[in-house]
């Protein structure tokens, strides 16, 4: 009687330390699980800084190469479908999910998201509903690409002038003419010196000097001229306000296309200026950059008072440049001249819109043979002679 009381007695403490053992490890893996949420907050809140003053003061712009292509394919092939999918908004999604990483696993999210959203089965604003964090990366993204892809008409060669078609897809050109030799790594951080010790702010693609150098989205001249870290270097502004695209580096003596301006309105594809190594000099005209190379940069502004300053915003745009070689535009000599044209015209919806509110602003291209003198000069530099490009 007394062994079957010890029997009991031990089976009952069994199950109570098991019992008290599922609880340990349930207790556990709480603990794991609510470190898990704030190590994915602290993912985003490094990823995302804090918003402030009602506009976006800094973005890490880490799309991967692999996730543009797979967000594009999807607005392409659902354009003009019940269910369009809207590649920015698809972009942001899977950031807000994964903390703005774009591995594997980002990219299942995506499909798995667009496959849902393609079949009707679920909208956006009912996908991203709870997302802390999307509304933040849709406004960021869309400063970021929001030009890029959309409708316009692209010449089909016709004489005439009349032969247009419609279009839908990527609008925005890789920023080197096709045919043109190029090589390029990604760079973007990497320490400069001259000056000061500074981060490289932008993407170098070497070539060879007078490559033709394209728009890679429609804009508005900004800057043109010398600066001393640049050289002969563009500016141009999407219409938007939110894109700055920064040409540098440009060809000594010849760095622009002809006529090109400050206020001067240019089309996505547009020959724009020519490679070359001006730079690092205080004295105008000068080649102190020892690589032949474009350095291409995208700011990101959010509020006027980050044009320029501290608070300016740059982004890596190295996966965003082998996005673009899937839309490159061709040149063309023009013969007796230093100039390159495009190939293929395109009309942009988003120039006409422009053009149409601002007509007083708008500075029309001068021509060489409308210049004299002094006039002439300010137009393309003077200095030593220059390199000449080959293919």
């Amino acid at each position: 009687m007394e062994r079957g009381k010890g029997k009991g007695f031990t089976g009952w403490l069994k199950r109570g330390i098991f019992a008290e053992c599922v609880l340990v490890a349930v207790l556990a893996l709480l603990v794991i699980w609510k470190n898990g949420e704030q190590e994915t907050e602290a993912s985003f809140s490094t990823n995302t800084l804090s918003i402030e003053d009602d506009y976006i003061k800094w973005v890490d712009f880490t799309v991967s190469y692999e996730a543009l292509c797979k967000a594009y394919d999807w607005d392409v092939e659902t354009h003009g479908t019940e269910h369009q999918i809207h590649w920015v908004e698809l972009l942001a999604y899977t950031a807000a999910k994964t903390g703005g990483e774009f591995g594997k696993d980002a990219l299942k999210i995506m499909d798995k998201a667009a496959e849902k959203l393609a079949a009707g089965d679920c909208t956006m604003e009912e996908l991203a509903e709870g997302l802390k964090y999307y509304a933040y990366y849709l406004e960021a993204y869309d400063a970021a690409i929001g030009g890029l892809v959309g409708e316009y008409r692209e010449g089909n060669g016709d004489s005439a002038g009349e032969g247009y078609e419609e279009c839908y897809g990527l609008k925005g050109y890789f920023p080197l003419a096709r045919g043109f030799d190029y090589t390029h790594y990604d760079d973007f951080g990497v320490n400069r010196s001259y000056g000061y010790s500074r981060p490289h702010l932008g993407h170098d693609m070497m070539g060879l000097v007078g490559t033709p150098i394209i728009a890679v989205e429609s804009g508005v001249v900004e800057a043109l001229g010398w600066n001393q870290y640049g050289g002969w270097r563009i500016g141009i502004r999407s219409f938007d306000g939110k894109r700055y695209y920064y040409y540098a580096h440009l060809r000594q003596n010849y760095p622009y296309a002809e006529g090109l301006q400050e206020g001067s309105v240019v089309t996505a594809g547009d020959v724009i200026g020519y490679m070359g190594h001006t730079g690092y000099s205080t004295k105008e005209n000068v080649n102190n950059i020892k690589i032949v190379h474009l350095h291409w940069g995208l700011q990101l502004i959010f509020d006027e008072s980050q044009k320029e300053g501290n608070n300016e915003i740059w982004i890596d745009v190295y996966p965003l440049t082998r996005f673009l070689a899937k839309h490159t535009q061709a040149a063309a000599k023009v013969e007796g001249t230093k100039e390159w044209r495009r190939t293929v015209d395109i009309v942009d919806p988003k120039v006409e819109e422009y053009e149409a509110g601002h007509l007083e602003e708008i500075r029309a291209p001068m021509r060489e043979e409308d210049l004299e003198g002094d006039e002439l000069s300010k137009v393309q530099p003077e200095g030593s002679e220059e390199q000449k490009v080959t293919q």
